[in-house]
């Protein structure tokens, strides 16, 4: 996104010196601020009671930060334009590092608050502008696998964030989730400032309406999902008004963008590729399948199975591997077979994966979560890279700095949209689930004459305790819909692989 053509002239990847070094610093920057994204999840609670703070207020430690990041993401473009790629990197991963140690600092909600809202602000540009780097850096045959790496960091927060901040949170204290960055940042900021070789800017104008109404609707879209399930949705006049103002603040930016004469802040050009236009709304879906799955594992686990903060980060971590091998395969792969074919196996594993997470038991042991999660890996990973490849593939390069924005601005609202509804599914789900099972306990069922002693109807304690089980298999049932949810989301995503053009170069 920018004011409309960008004037920068791409890297020429034949003059590059350093290729490796370059690789180097700009993963550091993309494997620190993927990392960020959860590793903070596990370690609220801590926040919480130091912090004194209460559970409403405590969320807005995530949320400030999703806000600040969705609303600065649009603006990459534009400030590579203006000052250059190296200058406007440079720049955040000093923002970012400088951020995390606020963080980390924090005495009160309020300051890490606007701590995350800096992090937001100066980790938007980090993950657009990686892959930008890494598309230009190297030669067209290499794309494939320079996104098989670009992904395999991205891919790094999902999966090793909740284990990472639970291990730091348990060994030492919540403030180690954010210092962690600072070694990396420090190692990032030396590489990007030593060997990333600048682009030309040149002077543009900010196209302000478009971006002042893409920020408002962003922005909106995102406090609404956030704070729809705590306030009772559009029972509340808050979110009404964030709906509705969201929604015109949309319609305005789309009248603009088609209307305007002169350059609008999102590069019309973009929307002639049809490959970047079915890119973007397949990482929107992405986005949903792997963060809202992402954001219930750990509940499921700790709360209804009573997993340890740790252990539930190593059971997880094997999804980690199976991403891992399949972006080392599928970087071979790219070039010899066809991708929508890839992604197709991609999409077919991930909705495998789901399916057996929909046969889930609270008795059961870990098998079933440890070989369900290495399958959604390998189905993410054989989904993740092609996509990202595929959306660029027949995008002109001057557009770059344009579409990788609008890329990583797409996933993460759909993260943010696929926690909301399945966080919402979850809650109504379950109180259904619990309404349905209670009304089948009855004195004078043959279930509840059959319970041992402790769990009798006829005590009050027993009463508690059944209903405390009663909770407990409701809640299963709401997870459960939810991931029936999310198997279908992704067999219904399968036919938007035939809109796709093959590359030239797959």
């Amino acid at each position: 996104m920018s004011t409309g053509r960008v004037a920068n002239v791409p890297i020429d990847h034949h003059t590059v010196k350093h290729r490796g070094m370059i690789t180097l610093a700009i993963m550091l920057a993309t494997v620190m601020q993927a990392l960020d994204t959860t590793i903070a999840n596990v370690a609220l609670p801590h926040m919480q009671g130091s912090l004194q703070a209460s559970q409403d207020q405590i969320t807005w430690v995530l949320t400030s930060y999703i806000v600040a990041a969705a609303i600065a993401t649009p603006l990459t473009g534009w400030l590579c334009s203006k000052w250059g790629r190296k200058q406007v990197f440079l720049a955040a991963v000093i923002g970012f590092t400088a951020a995390s140690a606020l963080c980390g600092v924090a005495g009160s909600l309020w300051q890490i608050v606007a701590a995350r809202l800096l992090q937001g602000v100066f980790g938007a540009a980090l993950v657009p502008l990686s892959q930008a780097v890494l598309l230009d850096i190297n030669p067209k045959e290499k794309i494939g696998q320079a996104m098989a790496l670009w992904g395999a960091g991205i891919m790094i927060g999902p999966i090793l964030g909740p284990m990472l901040g639970g291990w730091l949170t348990e060994q030492y204290d919540w403030r180690w989730v954010f210092y962690i960055n600072l070694p990396i940042g420090a190692m990032a900021i030396y590489g990007i400032a030593r060997y990333l070789p600048e682009t030309r800017p040149a002077a543009v104008r900010l196209d302000r309406f478009g971006f002042i109404t893409l920020s408002l609707g962003v922005g909106l879209l995102q406090l609404f999902l956030d704070r729809g399930e705590q306030l009772d949705w559009f029972n509340s006049i808050e979110i009404r008004v964030e709906a509705i103002t969201s929604l015109l603040a949309f319609v305005f930016f789309a009248v603009h963008t088609w209307t305007s004469q002169s350059n609008s802040f999102l590069n019309r050009a973009l929307l002639r590729d049809r490959n970047f236009i079915i890119g973007i709304v397949l990482a929107f879906i992405v986005g949903m399948i792997l963060y809202a799955n992402m954001a219930l594992q750990p509940s499921l686990l700790q709360g209804l199975m009573d997993y340890p903060i740790v252990f539930t980060g190593v059971v997880m971590a094997p999804r980690g591997i199976g991403t891992m091998l399949a972006m080392m395969v599928v970087g071979r792969l790219i070039h010899r077979i066809d991708v929508r074919a890839i992604m197709a196996m991609g999409f077919a594993l991930t909705a495998f994966s789901l399916y057996l997470m929909t046969e889930f038991t609270l008795d059961m042991d870990s098998t079933l979560i440890i070989v369900s999660g290495v399958i959604q890996g390998f189905g993410i990973g054989f989904t993740f890279v092609p996509l990202s490849a595929v959306a660029f593939s027949t995008l002109a390069p001057n557009l770059r700095n344009d579409g990788t924005p609008v890329f990583s601005l797409l996933r993460n609202i759909g993260a943010s949209v696929g926690i909301s509804i399945v966080q919402a599914m979850l809650s109504e789900g379950t109180a259904r689930a619990h309404a349905q099972l209670s009304e089948a306990i009855t004195p004078y069922s043959a279930a509840v004459q059959n319970l041992p002693p402790l769990l009798s109807a006829q005590s009050p304690t027993g009463l508690a305790l059944l209903n405390l089980e009663v909770t407990r298999q409701a809640a299963m049932i709401g997870y459960l819909g939810d991931f029936h949810l999310m198997m279908w989301l992704t067999l219904l995503a399968m036919p938007m692989l035939l809109l796709l053009r093959k590359p030239a170069a797959a």
